[in-house]
């Protein structure tokens, strides 16, 4: 006789990948990106990422106490036919683990999106949650890690555990162009995932720095690498960035989407 498991809807609308090999096949028999973002939302490879997301929503911030928690891992925002990408750190704990979408309910998100507005990629300056009307155009939005970290400090296996999720986002943009990269960790981490995708990486690799480009050649075509502080409130807070700095690099990053037409 055989007996069928039944699955929640949860499990059944994100499918549940457990182990980093789990990862590893399932980015890569993703060919559809809403597909994709429903599998990152079902991931559960690292322990210590699972552990926090799921506490800190169950705990919750006394201000968010009668919100329901995402509780996940967040998947990223933006079309299929983006030809820019901005790569963060990972969610934070009341931000994107709160809302469900990347970069949201937080002050760094405040940041970003207020830029993406100014720079014309975005139909609104403000992300609070979803279903607030946000629509971004020729722009995909995403983390190097998926889950909220403890201090915001995930480590160099967790990292590696969740890079084919990126690798296999930026494969499904077809038009990719430039990739904007906020701060040192989601620097370090992107390079490897460049080069699996068949990207020549110099070496020694390129030195992380705001404003930072380097041109990239792949079987895809030239890609461009931008550097840009991250918009956390360290570096926001400390004028270490400024909203001039974050409009500059974002105006590159159009300019150079726009350069081949």
């Amino acid at each position: 006789m055989v007996h069928w498991a039944v699955l929640s809807d949860d499990e059944a609308r994100f499918p549940v990948t457990r182990t980093p090999a789990g990862v590893v096949r399932a980015a890569r028999a993703t060919r559809e990106l809403t597909v994709l973002d429903q599998r990152i939302s079902g991931c559960s490879a690292c322990p210590r990422l699972v552990a926090w997301r799921e506490e800190v929503a169950e705990v919750k911030r006394a201000s968010f106490r009668h919100e329901e928690y995402w509780g996940r891992p967040v998947p990223g925002l933006g079309p299929a036919d983006a030809r820019i990408a901005v790569v963060g750190l990972a969610p934070a704990a009341h931000g994107g683990n709160r809302t469900g979408r990347v970069f949201t309910g937080d002050r760094s998100g405040d940041w970003i999106f207020a830029a993406l507005w100014r720079a014309g990629l975005a139909n609104q300056p403000t992300s609070t949650h979803v279903g607030d009307g946000l629509e971004l155009t020729d722009v995909r939005v995403a983390a190097a890690v998926r889950c909220a970290p403890p201090a915001n400090a995930p480590t160099p296996a967790e990292r590696d555990t969740c890079s084919p999720w990126l690798a296999r986002e930026l494969d499904l943009l077809p038009r990719l162009r430039v990739v904007v990269v906020l701060g040192g960790f989601g620097w370090t981490a992107l390079w490897p995932v460049l080069a699996a995708a068949g990207y020549a990486i110099p070496r020694p690799r390129p030195v992380f720095g705001h404003g930072a480009e380097v041109q990239l050649s792949g079987s895809r075509g030239p890609l461009t690498v931008l550097g840009s502080y991250h918009v956390s409130q360290q570096n926001t807070f400390t004028g270490k960035l400024t909203e001039p700095m974050l409009d500059a690099v974002l105006t590159r990053a159009t300019e150079l989407a726009g350069s081949d037409g």
